[in-house]
């Protein structure tokens, strides 16, 4: 092995000498900083909601049932069909009625009869009594007679009168505007008095039963506003109302039953199911940053402030969240500056480069409206 030349000793200590100045360097340098976006912490009212899945059930559901005796000669709907209130939906054979209400109206004529009779006799004799010609006790008996005749003209009336309404009952009619949901009864079916005939729907008025558990029956009262979305109805809200709270849980599922009212055009129907939001609470000055600006930290959760370009470490109790937004409970103050793309990557003490928040297709986004927002949850 040659021993090393003077020249080559001298370039050997030149490399090692520019390298240790280059480490040198890069280490003062440190690493570059993390490019995120920001935000601000906001403080805006935040409605307290609880949230579930409920049913609806028609509230006029009615079993139409004959309110008198006889055959049935004509079905004037089939089910599916809609129906008007007072629309004829079938009609009875009305001749045993009819031949009723012909004698009811007989027996009052002759009643009627009698009793102008007795009235003219009760004139006359009354004419007598005066004149001394008749004692006055046959007057008494002839008044006593005029008497029972107005009783009885006036329960023949009342007889007459129900047969007359039983006439009437043997057209059937719908109590409400409806859907025939079900046809019971076909014609030629003899129908005893309270047989049911149809099954009539009205989808104007709808009840939701929202179930809950049993730990949020405390949170609930009578008035409280309720906000439904339904399949049928893609993206619009349903508006109603708390209307009754069961006192008893139900034995399957141990929830709460929550009874809501709400009124329809006909686009939602029994039986259907809902995405049901009610608004237990509200707060109206909570501090909210978006879900993305919260990252987990073995110190617990936290978000990042800036501030001259450095991120600085909070550490932060959460409350409710809806809508990407989430409430800080502690930890955070409105109107400071907050750490949101990029948050994940960034540790205490880091320096950031911030760049502008784009919407989609590359344009500034637009200012986001003061709003309430709406969380889900308890209020705290």
């Amino acid at each position: 092995m040659m021993p090393a030349t003077p020249v080559a000793l001298a370039l050997a200590g030149l490399l090692t000498l520019a390298a240790c100045g280059q480490k040198t360097e890069e280490k003062k340098s440190g690493p570059p900083p993390t490019q995120i976006t920001v935000t601000q912490a906001k403080a805006m009212p935040l409605e307290i909601v609880e949230r579930t899945l409920g049913t609806l059930e028609a509230v006029n559901d009615p079993k139409i049932a004959a309110e008198v005796a006889g055959r049935i000669t004509r079905i004037a709907v089939r089910g599916g069909e809609a129906v008007k209130k007072g629309q004829i939906l079938a009609e009875m054979d009305p001749n045993d009625t009819a031949q009723q209400h012909r004698s009811d109206q007989g027996e009052i004529s002759r009643l009627e009869a009698l009793l102008t009779q007795q009235e003219r006799l009760l004139k006359r004799q009354s004419e007598l009594v005066q004149k001394n010609f008749m004692s006055k006790n046959a007057l008494d008996d002839a008044t006593a007679q005029r008497d029972a005749l107005r009783g009885q003209l006036e329960a023949a009336r009342g007889r007459a009168g129900l047969s007359g309404n039983n006439l009437k009952k043997t057209r059937v009619l719908a109590p409400f505007d409806g859907v025939v949901e079900e046809q019971i009864a076909t014609a030629g079916d003899y129908i005893k008095l309270g047989d049911p005939l149809f099954r009539l729907v009205s989808n104007a008025v709808l009840r939701a039963h929202l179930p809950f558990p049993e730990s949020a029956a405390q949170r609930f009262k009578r008035g409280q506003p309720v906000r439904l979305l339904s399949p049928l109805l893609p993206g619009q809200i349903i508006q109603g109302e708390v209307e009754d709270i069961r006192p008893t849980l139900t034995e399957t599922s141990r929830s709460i039953d929550v009874i809501a009212r709400v009124s329809s055009n006909g686009d939602l129907r029994g039986g259907g199911s809902v995405d049901a939001i009610v608004v237990i609470g509200q707060k109206d000055s909570a501090i909210l940053v978006p879900e993305q600006s919260v990252v987990l930290r073995p110190a617990g959760k936290v978000v990042y402030t800036v501030a001259e370009g450095k991120a600085q470490q909070r550490v932060v109790e959460t409350g409710s969240k809806q809508n990407g937004m989430i409430e800080i409970l502690n930890g955070v103050a409105a109107g400071e500056t907050v750490a949101l793309d990029g948050a994940g990557f960034l540790s205490n003490g880091a320096s950031v480069n911030i760049h502008e928040r784009r919407a989609p297709g590359g344009k500034p986004p637009e200012k986001a409206a003061d709003t309430p927002a709406v969380a889900a949850g308890a209020a705290k």
